[in-house]
């Protein structure tokens, strides 16, 4: 498979190693100082391009890939305001997105976990939920693009709480998040169920970039041929 890779920090180059370990082959590597290549023949003759960039960014390389008809596999975080825009555009023009706040396979499956644990907690109001994430002092975005995930799989599963903050001033109804960066800590969630008498939690910890970049690698493998909108539950098939 033929991949163009746009961003090449150090998980675009992650993921470079990665790909090439499989098999594939990296046709073009975008970054600043290169963007005119997104016309260019090699990003063109791409299968599925991989983008892990910044949120200032993302939304263009995305509808950059789309005008040059290839699908995309975008792993930044933090511009998913934009992503009903982008759907209508998609539409329009048959193309493809493959978006996840979190490529790491064990992260998804505690996302569903996270879920499942919800739908039970519902009947227990007793307990107040809370979550907390921790990540490298470079990432940009607070709360995370996969803690922002797992408190939409708690809303759409725990009737008495309506929305999430990340402020420490929030109402019963909400699902406070707290945001910590430090050092080069790949990833850290926690989702904590507390009444007067215990609590209940739930964890997840990336022992690095590798689980990321895989997941990343394994979706554009998915999504090469594919149309729309898709997603880790689409791949896994939760």
């Amino acid at each position: 498979m033929k991949i163009a890779l746009i961003g090449y920090g150090k998980m675009g180059k992650t993921i470079e190693r990665i790909a090439l370990e499989r098999g594939h082959e990296i046709v073009v590597v975008i970054d600043l100082e290169n963007i005119e290549d997104f016309e260019s023949a090699a990003f063109k003759s791409a299968d599925v391009c991989i983008e892990f960039t910044t949120p200032k960014v993302a939304v263009n390389n995305i509808r950059n890939a789309f005008k040059a008809g290839v699908p995309v596999v975008c792993g930044t975080t933090g511009w998913t305001e934009h992503l009903p825009n982008l759907k209508k555009e998609m539409e329009a023009n048959n193309s493809t997105l493959f978006w996840s706040s979190n490529y790491s396979l064990g992260v998804n499956i505690f996302a569903a976990v996270n879920k499942y644990l919800a739908s039970i907690m519902n009947g227990f109001a007793s307990y107040n939920v809370s979550m907390t994430e921790v990540h490298h002092t470079q990432k940009i975005d607070a709360p995370s693009g996969t803690a922002i995930t797992l408190a939409e799989g708690i809303l759409q599963n725990l009737d008495r709480k309506t929305a999430w903050k990340l402020d420490k001033e929030i109402a019963p109804t909400d699902i406070a998040i707290k945001a910590i960066r430090e050092g080069q800590v790949p990833g850290i969630h926690t989702v904590r169920y507390e009444s007067d008498v215990d609590f209940i939690e739930i964890h997840h910890e990336l022992k690095s970039r590798e689980s990321l970049a895989l997941g990343a690698v394994i979706a554009a493998e998915f999504t090469a041929g594919k149309k729309g909108l898709l997603g880790m539950e689409d791949l896994l098939k939760f």
